[in-house]
């Protein structure tokens, strides 16, 4: 690798980022990050500091994972690649597909569609639930439901189905046959209701409202995280995704669960749905399924929508979609080390634990700091929405979530800001004494912006 002087040079020059504008970048470059070991990274000045954003939602089983490293070298070593098209399988893309579909059997998946990532396995779910109801003789049968403030992905048919104009309004015209109904969120919600079963209530009733609205018989699917990620760690009222499944029951509408993060642990079970106990007809995975030490992602189908696609007799049946990677050898060996290790270690139990100990610190620094307008979370999947006034709920602006977020990681933390949230979602390897430290470091940046 070149020298220090080099990168600090290039950083953010020939180089854009995601998420980021490149004239801000280049005016003040971002954190250089070199090493990571266990729960922590450094960066390249030497600072080392707990990452409670979890590299994006993704490294669950932290930075020193052996096992996986092996995996990867080993399978480098063996097969480096071959393509997954047209009928060539590799031995740990059968071994993984086998794997994810016997953890997520009682969810009801029985097959998997390998990806690249977590756009690629939403762009996957779309696709074939829209090619599903061709087989089924209802080539109406093309729109999507959707959240407001949900969060699914990059691509078009993803971000189309996002509840969040912030990730679509650059890029208009979107998908068309794409329609939002009210997040389920008891602090900011159309209704100013704040009992939750009520709340599920209303949001349900709006999505039976668009569904009459638009005809059922026109609607592909409905899709949903069952915890609301980047759109402000939302949990909806337990009531809510079991009222979406049964609505989607009687219309004939598919329900795919966006399972990119809470799949594997974050919310304290091995999956959102399985935390609400919904089986879904579709989930999309990716991040967690090989810790983040390579790029996988998974569409995995429910057995009514393997059937449909398995008995078909047509042309509609044959699947015109892939990626080059899909089926990666390297990616499901990584998969395979990541999951032994997940189960091994019981992530699930733990997020669950140390997700109460965060939940007990974050509140406690909500009573302390007026910043803090509201605390949500399962497990290891968290938010501070800040706030400039309580009363009015005006979110905090920019400049204050920055100074928050650098005098958090001078106190050694990493944060995540998304629009005026805090986002915490660390490894899922995490100590009671990591979590206290990652409040004492959000208490110091909410103490200097405050």
């Amino acid at each position: 690798m070149r020298d220090r002087n080099f990168l600090v040079e290039n950083n953010a020059k020939p180089i854009w980022h995601p998420m980021a504008h490149p004239a801000e970048m280049r005016a003040q470059p971002p954190r250089i990050v070199m090493k990571g070991e266990g729960v922590h990274v450094t960066d390249i000045d030497g600072n080392t500091v707990i990452d409670a954003v979890g590299g994006l939602w993704n490294v669950n089983l932290g930075y020193s994972c052996d096992p996986i490293k092996k995996a990867i070298a080993d399978q480098l070593s063996a097969l480096p690649y071959y393509s997954g098209f047209r009928g060539t399988s590799s031995g740990p893309s059968i071994e993984l597909a086998y794997e994810l579909t016997e953890w997520f059997k009682p969810e009801g998946m029985v097959r998997a569609f390998f990806t690249s990532g977590g756009s690629d396995s939403v762009e996957t779910a779309l696709r074939l639930a829209r090619q599903y109801w061709k087989i089924k003789g209802q080539a109406d049968r093309t729109k999507f439901l959707a959240l407001k403030k949900g969060y699914h992905g990059t691509h078009f048919g993803g971000a189309s189905v996002n509840g969040n104009a912030n990730f679509r309004r650059n890029y208009e015209p979107m998908l068309p046959g794409v329609f939002h109904i009210p997040a389920p969120s008891t602090y900011r919600n159309p209704f100013n209701e704040t009992d939750p079963a009520r709340l599920a209530q209303l949001c349900a009733a709006a999505m039976e409202e668009e569904i009459a609205f638009q005809g059922g018989d026109t609607i592909a699917a409905f899709i949903m995280e069952p915890v609301l990620g980047a759109g402000g760690v939302i949990v909806p009222p337990d009531s809510f995704m079991k009222l979406a499944r049964e609505i989607c029951d009687r219309h004939g509408i598919l329900m795919i669960a966006d399972e990119v993060v809470t799949g594997f642990g974050r919310t304290g079970a091995w999956s959102g749905s399985r935390l609400w106990g919904v089986k879904p007809d579709m989930m999309t995975m990716a991040k967690a399924i090989t810790s983040g030490y390579f790029p996988l992602g998974a569409t995995l189908i429910g057995e009514q929508v393997a059937e449909t696609f398995e008995t078909d007799t047509t042309t509609f049946g044959s699947i015109g979609h892939g990626y080059t990677y899909s089926g990666h050898p390297v990616g499901c060996a990584a998969g395979l080390a990541a999951l032994a290790e997940t189960r091994r270690l019981k992530l699930d139990e733990n997020a669950a634990a140390r997700g109460k100990d965060l939940a007990q610190a974050l509140a406690a620094l909500k009573a302390k700091h007026p910043l803090a307008g509201d605390v949500r979370g399962k497990g290891l999947m968290a938010a501070l929405e800040l706030v400039a006034d309580r009363d009015s709920k005006k979110p905090a602006d920019k400049k204050t979530m920055a100074k928050v977020a650098d005098s958090a990681y001078e106190a050694g933390v990493m944060l995540r800001v998304s629009g005026n949230n805090l986002i915490l979602s660390p490894p899922l390897i995490l100590t009671s004494l990591d979590v206290n430290a990652i409040a004492e470091g959000i208490d110091a940046g909410l103490s200097a912006a405050g």
